[in-house]
């Protein structure tokens, strides 16, 4: 995903992307763990790239990404060449992405391949969200026994219409990018069917979270998420759900 920074003669927004710029793009690059950190320069001059770069996982979003994460925003910060740029699990991932909403440049996160669950939180954490038609976005947590807790629950109803929010994060449906743009169902049978297999316990917590937290300022928001959150953790269904994943099959929820 690109966290685009805009053009200005110093880098005043960013783009998070999956992809890594071709060398045929004029760029100095900064490693750091699994992120690579790209200024461009000549006719770009202005432009950031923070690139996830850790294909063995497919840009999984771990304790590694994440820490990688806040050292490239502390890189950003601190770096005299830029112009007022500042970039700043569950709790950690959530405080970053908020760094991230908070930035004074615009943001673009441009989608390519694969960004569900934490990858999408990220995305809406950016000011515009850009999706290839092949790309795959979703907030699959409440099928796996646990609800969007980076922010998911907070920031996707207030980037699109209220009802279309609850439809995806209750079914956990992933879309392609051309989806993504138009998302307009009339399918209730449907929807209930796709419902019905996820998680009880963390539909009735995402819902509550959802529902609470659209009334409250986003900062009130993330507090509702979180202690729907840890209502959720000690579930049987979210332990059910996690081994179920690891062992590639379908869970079985209790409700418990």
């Amino acid at each position: 995903m690109v966290i685009q920074i805009s053009k200005f003669s110093r880098i005043r927004s960013i783009v998070a992307n999956t992809r890594l710029l071709s060398t045929q793009t004029q760029h100095k690059t900064e490693n750091v763990g699994p992120i690579v950190f790209q200024r461009l320069t000549g006719a770009d001059r202005g432009i950031a790239v923070y690139g996830l770069n850790s294909p063995k996982d497919r840009n999984a979003l771990g304790f590694e990404l994440l820490e990688a994460m806040k050292e490239v925003n502390q890189i950003i910060r601190e770096d005299t060449k830029l112009d007022e740029e500042a970039c700043k699990f569950v709790r950690g991932l959530r405080g970053t992405f908020i760094e991230i909403e908070d930035l004074p440049m615009p943001t673009i996160a441009a989608v390519e391949g694969v960004a569900v669950g934490g990858g999408l939180e990220l995305a809406l954490a950016c000011d515009i969200r850009v999706a290839a038609e092949t790309a795959k976005l979703g907030l699959v947590e409440t099928g796996r026994g646990l609800i969007p807790g980076a922010g998911g629950t907070q920031r996707l109803p207030r980037t699109i219409n209220l009802n279309i929010a609850k439809e995806l994060i209750f079914t956990s449906r992933i879309v392609s990018g051309s989806e993504a743009k138009e998302l307009a169902y009339e399918k209730a049978l449907g929807l209930a069917r796709e419902i019905i297999p996820n998680a009880p316990i963390a539909l009735r917590c995402a819902k509550q979270a959802v529902n609470q937290g659209i009334q409250l300022s986003i900062q009130e928001g993330y507090e509702v998420e979180q202690k729907f959150y840890e209502v959720n953790i000690p579930t049987k269904d979210r332990q059910e759900g996690m081994i179920s994943f690891m062992e590639k099959r379908k869970p079985i929820y209790e409700g418990r």
